[in-house]
């Protein structure tokens, strides 16, 4: 797994950057001997990816899977659509679902499944993909500099790739099951991430801005109007500075989530 910003900052090593952070990902190596992040994304993917895990499902066809893996990078934070992500790379839809499959038992994707209970009946019901590394996932989406993630169209779903990825490793690291889950409904109502424990359920939304208006907070309004009593401490991590509380929701700097 890559290390949590947690770890990072207990060794000092931490970014300063949210747009560092996200290019250069969280993986060991880039910490652990400073290897230059462009040139490791690639060994990894070439050994790793490319090697390993293609062995592992028997793929003839180097470009096809290369192909496949570089298209769920540009769909990273996005609901998995499987008919369309096999039709984009040429391959049948059960291939698809087999690939993504072993994607997810290598650590290198997980699935965001949709909240399950029944709080509106015109709930969306597909798992929504996500890489465990912003950083691996941008090198495959080719973004080659810092400066780019500052404007990039792929920045917001990077920035949420990460924060919902920082949720699954604190319970890994604390040898828990996930607990987080993904809430929307087809009037377009959403929430990012509801962390349920027990009876109750956080809801917390991420927005990859700097700045933050009431707007950003109008699916955590839906949410909780709609979850009642089981809903608790709200909040919205975003890429500014600053910390304070808004309209009841605490809003969190990403350097705070750790």
């Amino acid at each position: 797994m890559p290390f949590s910003l947690g770890e990072l900052k207990r060794a000092r090593r931490a970014p300063r950057k949210i747009e560092l952070l996200l290019f250069r990902g969280l993986y060991p190596p880039l910490y652990d001997k400073r290897h230059d992040p462009s040139l490791w994304h690639a060994n990894y993917a070439l050994t790793h990816l490319e090697r390993d895990v293609r062995q592992l499902i028997n793929v003839r066809e180097l470009g096809t899977f290369q192909r496949f893996i570089r298209m769920c990078a540009a769909r990273t934070g996005q609901l998995l659509n499987l008919s369309g992500l096999a039709s984009d790379c040429g391959i049948t839809h059960n291939t698809a679902k087999a690939w993504v499959s072993v994607l997810e038992a290598s650590y290198i994707v997980f699935l965001l499944q949709p909240y399950y209970r029944n709080l509106n009946k015109r709930l969306v019901k597909t798992p929504k993909l996500y890489f465990y590394d912003p950083g691996l996932a941008a090198w495959l989406l080719g973004i080659q500099a810092v400066e780019q993630l500052a404007t990039h169209s792929m920045r917001g779903a990077l920035f949420e790739t990460w924060v919902v990825s920082e949720l699954l490793k604190k319970r890994y690291n604390q040898a828990l099951p996930a607990n987080v889950y993904f809430w929307r409904d087809r009037a377009g109502n959403e929430v990012d991430v509801l962390c349920e424990d027990g009876d109750r359920v956080s809801p917390i939304e991420i927005k990859s801005g700097q700045t933050i208006t009431e707007d950003h907070l109008a699916g955590l309004r839906r949410w909780i109007e709609l979850a009642g009593k089981i809903a608790v401490a709200p909040r919205l991590v975003y890429a500014g500075s600053s910390r304070y509380v808004r309209s009841g929701v605490e809003v969190l700097p990403w350097t705070s989530f750790s």
